[in-house]
């Protein structure tokens, strides 16, 4: 599918299953997420599936250092006829985008990006079982290019999804020496986390994949190994149209390749970034 037909296609069929994917969510328990997907009707694609976690300042690891996240009852259906919560975050809470002003200054900000930005072909680089022996595992260029010979080449201007298994701790950190989401699980009280290596997306970049357009994700806090404490790989990411996805889940609902990705979410006005609720779309 050429990146107008899919524009035009998720566009269409997203307004036109608004009620579909209302009904299936409502029935499907709570906040209708499912690690499978649900059945969905847009042209080309059998399921469509939640890759972010849903927002709950409850559950939300917040990153160090940024503003806390709150979120109260504002207005109530039996006391002011209508339901309304206060929501106060950060432009970096929980699942979400960063544009490319996060790390560069006269970059393009959230509400500067064009539409076809925020619609991406997505291929899943599993890295599970390396992780498994080493939670500091880094994605190098050997390690993509054997990928691209057991799965065939990376999607031009595409997405790369990193799924690491590290969701599995998604949830508030507690202490320093005991297994969190910020030390995938490994009970140490550094920073640990895989990730991409400087000369894979340098590769990725030149090879094309990421040329003006396009993103790197993972089920991590970043795609930079925990190593790295300059984010050196998302400030080489966070150039021209290309994002960052951050805190994704659900990436087993996901085809290796031949799927592809909604970013949706806020553009705030000089945004850095935004909660998002992105989804994926499943052959």
């Amino acid at each position: 599918m050429s990146r107008r037909t899919i524009v035009l296609a998720v566009a269409l069929a997203l307004t036109a299953s608004t009620a579909y994917l209302a009904g299936s969510a409502a029935g499907s328990g709570a906040g209708g997420a499912t690690t499978a997907g649900e059945r969905t009707a847009i042209p080309g694609f059998s399921r469509v599936v939640f890759l972010s976690h849903a927002n709950n300042p409850l559950k939300v690891p917040v990153f160090p250092g940024d503003p806390p996240f709150r979120m109260h009852t504002v207005f109530t259906v039996p006391n002011d006829g209508f339901y309304l919560q206060y929501v106060k975050e950060g432009e970096h809470t929980g699942t979400h985008y960063s544009a490319p002003c996060h790390f560069h200054v006269a970059a393009r900000c959230a509400d500067q990006l064009d539409p076809g930005d925020f619609i991406l072909p997505a291929v899943v680089v599993d890295v599970r079982t390396r992780v498994r022996e080493n939670v500091d595992f880094q994605v190098s260029i050997a390690y993509l290019k054997k990928w691209q010979k057991q799965h065939g080449p990376f999607p031009k201007n595409g997405a790369v999804l990193l799924w690491t298994g590290c969701d599995r701790w998604w949830g508030p950190q507690i202490g320093r020496d005991v297994p969190t989401y910020y030390n995938c699980g490994s009970a140490d009280g550094r920073f640990r986390q895989p990730g991409f290596s400087k000369g894979a997306v340098l590769w990725l970049i030149n090879k094309g994949v990421l040329a003006k357009r396009g993103a790197l994700g993972t089920d991590t806090f970043g795609p930079d190994p925990g190593s790295d404490q300059t984010f050196f790989e998302t400030w080489l990411t966070l150039r021209n149209h290309r994002f960052t996805l951050e805190n994704l889940t659900n990436l087993d609902a996901m085809p290796t390749t031949g799927g592809w990705i909604v970013i949706g979410g806020p553009r705030n006005r000089h945004g850095s970034g935004a909660p998002s609720t992105i989804f994926g779309l499943a052959p």
